[in-house]
């Protein structure tokens, strides 16, 4: 009887999914239901600056946070500022916002990151890095990336819908910041294209393509089919994966009938061809899902998209608790369709250290999410490893929980490890956020830093 009282860890409690009314902010007030729907309209009035920013806002959030976001844009921003409204919608979803809780929310923390969020102690880790898993090393293409065996990265195009703060690919997606001139993809993206499927043919050993960029859902819908196309004529293709965030950020571009009928057209022919089609999405919140998320999902599924799986970012201040990885995860699975999949480690960028969580924090997620979802719908926490690649956090080979340093091996080598001997034999160092570390590791490293200097 002690223990019925006590109840279990985490109450799970059916969520209805919600469109939050737009209208409540002022510069929304007199917007439709046919503009909100409508993917030009949200594509339009993406938010792009602080000045829009107020214009949406109104005078819901002081002064003080404009100060502190331009001061975050100037001088710590990776990442240029572009949200759809459909995102900002998500943000506080009960009420008109104060600048409390627009600070508060989980959403807000990544989308619109300000300076006040960041760490000032260790704002980067000492082996932070642009390219921190170094897909650009790996290139064998221009975009594309072979990391593992049978597996490559497709980066079709530089840009996307929405902005994240977080993101992996910061030195390459996106506008220039103050603080990072990004790199460009040069060649014409027909020629680029043209390369992908030339390397595809003459390494039939690569079964499986991840179609990202940027996100896909910003190639025009004409080149996108040709170059899945393309793909399902090379007959050692086995695998397609298209990666948007926009099926979340702006599920309104995959509910135009251009991009229905296109994708019908694609996923026909991939079953016609045995080969298997999915999109994954990039949702860290619950907030996040609305039932036009759930729609634009449904309707993938309907015109023949075998899988629709989630890939969230794991991240403090967002997602980083068992009871919000619990409400997304029965959100995506029960309510919008969507198979909850990988949960990665925040990886290691310049000004992401108060994101990051130690791989201990990691392992104790993975721990208590067990035993509640249905196993296939159980999402793993991975840390993406530099040189390395994915690992379940509970596959580390040492971990020196003082320091934060985790070593991790590996059973393949990368395109650029032919020659080296030794790459299948030693260990790879991934580590923890400082201040995370007890005193004395934070000591250690300080010194570290003061010796490099």
């Amino acid at each position: 009887m002690a223990d019925d009282l006590a109840g279990q860890p985490y109450e799970y409690q059916r969520r209805e999914l919600i469109e939050p009314d737009w209208t409540r902010f002022p510069g929304w007030r007199d917007v439709t239901a046919a503009q909100w729907q409508s993917a030009q309209w949200q594509r339009v009035n993406c938010v792009k600056n602080i000045k829009q920013l107020r214009t949406v806002l109104g005078d819901l959030v002081d002064d003080s946070f404009y100060t502190d976001l331009e001061a975050d844009q100037q001088q710590l921003a990776t990442m240029s500022m572009l949200i759809p409204p459909q995102m900002i919608n998500t943000m506080v979803p009960d009420r008109a916002p104060d600048t409390a809780s627009f600070l508060a929310d989980p959403i807000r923390n990544y989308m619109i990151p300000v300076a006040g969020d960041r760490r000032r102690d260790w704002p980067s880790h000492p082996h932070a890095a642009r390219d921190s898993l170094h897909e650009h090393d790996m290139w064998v293409a221009e975009g594309l990336t072979h990391r593992y065996p049978t597996k490559v990265l497709a980066e079709l195009l530089a840009t996307c819908p929405q902005y994240c703060g977080h993101c992996t690919r910061m030195d390459l997606v996106g506008n220039s910041t103050p603080t990072v001139a990004k790199l460009k993809l040069l060649q014409k993206p027909v020629d680029r294209y043209e390369a992908h499927l030339q390397y595809l043919k003459a390494h039939p050993g690569v079964r499986d393509v991840v179609v990202s960029g940027g996100d896909v859902a910003n190639v025009p819908w004409k080149q996108l089919e040709a170059y899945l196309m393309g793909l399902l004529s090379v007959p050692t293709v086995r695998d397609i994966r298209l990666a948007t965030k926009a099926l979340m950020g702006l599920p309104q571009h995959w509910l135009q009938d251009d991009v229905v009928e296109g994708m019908h057209r694609v996923a026909v022919t991939a079953e016609r061809r045995g080969v298997n089609l999915a999109v994954h999405t990039h949702v860290n919140h619950v907030n996040s899902l609305t039932p036009l998320v759930a729609k634009a999902v449904r309707t993938l599924l309907e015109v023949g998209v075998r899988d629709v799986r989630n890939q969230g970012v794991l991240m403090r201040g967002v997602n980083a608790t068992t009871g919000d990885l619990l409400d997304l995860c029965f959100a995506l699975q029960g309510e919008a369709g969507i198979l909850p999949y990988y949960f990665y480690m925040c990886d290691m960028i310049p000004n992401a250290e108060h994101w990051r969580v130690p791989v201990h924090h990691a392992q104790q997620l993975q721990h208590d999410l067990m035993g509640y979802l249905p196993g296939y719908a159980t999402p793993r926490i991975v840390c993406d490893v530099p040189f390395v690649g994915k690992r379940w956090v509970h596959m580390v080979a040492e971990y020196d929980r003082e320091h934060g340093i985790s070593y991790w091996t590996k059973n393949y080598r990368t395109s650029i490890e032919a020659n080296d001997s030794e790459a299948l034999s030693k260990l790879y160092a991934y580590y923890d956020p400082i201040d995370t570390l007890p005193e004395t590791g934070q000591d250690w490293w300080r010194k570290q830093q003061q010796t490099a200097e």
